[in-house]
């Protein structure tokens, strides 16, 4: 193997092993380290090394990223436009959290049915332990999409948890801040304070009142938009399950169509034995008869011999 030149085809390289049947990962791994290392390639050689294969879960997330993108970009996009919606939201103005909510639920479920089917091929049963881990993964990776420096999919090596309440909660706006932006604070001597007017007081408690309610409304909302992502979870959950539930049929109905096949196969085998039996009973008869047949040609032959030599015996 040729010494790599670029980071994008070491990269290409280390992509393709995380493509690869889980059970093939070390292998390949360990190989292409050697062939870095052989080709003078130390530093790509340890970075390979140091790959750690993936979780049974993450390993299946990055199947569905490499294996059916559309989809997966639109759980992404999904996503992206959910958080941006809530972050609008959140901020006090007008956002359609509905569309890209349900769409994200629509990509979700979609593989989950593509995930019973990956697992379904490498031999593992999706038990729900795994259903669960996997689709959690799913929905943080559509959660975190967009966002700079968080996990990406194709290389996960472990589950990806989703951002808790208090993530959520740096989105609520800061009130109470000044527009003006923190500077020093001028401090004025006690006696020259003067006592503010009634019309002024008044507008500060106003001001006060309105930046409490709009706080507390942006709390109701985050509070909101945390059920609503709940919701999704529960929802994405259910279809895991509901695939988990058609693995178990198809696997159940793979297992009952192998018994028929060998059942058939066996009656095949049963049938071709009586049907060479038959053929070899049939050449027997036939044999038979032909030998009788002969056996009477040859008696009538002798019969009518016999008659002429009688009738040649009384003409004397």
């Amino acid at each position: 193997m040729e010494k790599l030149k670029s980071k994008k085809s070491a990269a290409d390289n280390e992509d393709a092993l995380f493509r690869l049947p889980l059970t093939e990962f070390t292998a390949a791994r360990n190989a292409l380290a050697t062939r870095l290392k052989k080709a003078g390639d130390v530093q790509g050689a340890e970075r390979v090394k140091s790959l750690t294969k993936p979780s049974v879960a993450a390993w299946a997330v990055n199947q569905l990223f490499w294996k059916h993108r559309i989809v997966f970009d639109r759980l992404l996009d999904a996503g992206e436009r959910f958080r941006k919606a809530q972050t609008a939201q959140l901020s006090g103005k007008a956002a359609d959290l509905r569309t890209p909510l349900e769409a994200r639920r629509a990509a979700l479920s979609e593989l989950a049915t593509h995930t019973a089917q990956l697992l379904a091929d490498a031999g593992n049963t999706g038990a729900p332990d795994t259903m669960r881990r996997i689709t959690t993964t799913l929905e943080a990776l559509s959660t975190y999409a967009g966002i700079p420096d968080t996990p990406q999919a194709g290389r996960l090596v472990d589950d990806v948890q989703p951002p808790g309440f208090e993530a959520l909660a740096a989105l609520v706006p800061q009130f109470g801040r000044s527009e003006r932006g923190a500077g020093p604070t001028r401090i004025i001597p006690f006696e020259h304070k003067k006592p503010p007017r009634k019309d002024t007081a008044r507008k500060g408690d106003g001001d006060a009142k309105a930046r409490e309610a709009e706080h507390k409304a942006a709390i109701a909302a985050a509070k909101a938009a945390v059920q609503k992502d709940e919701q999704t979870l529960r929802d994405a959950r259910k279809a895991a399950q509901r695939a988990e539930e058609e693995l178990k049929k198809a696997a159940a109905l793979a297992k009952e169509a192998d018994a028929d096949k060998q059942r058939a196969e066996q009656q095949l085998e049963r049938a071709t034995a009586h049907a060479d039996d038959a053929r070899k009973k049939a050449r027997a008869v036939a044999a038979s008869a032909e030998a009788a047949a002969q056996e009477v040609e040859d008696a009538e032959r002798a019969l009518e011999k016999t008659k002429r030599t009688l009738t040649a015996m009384d003409d004397e």
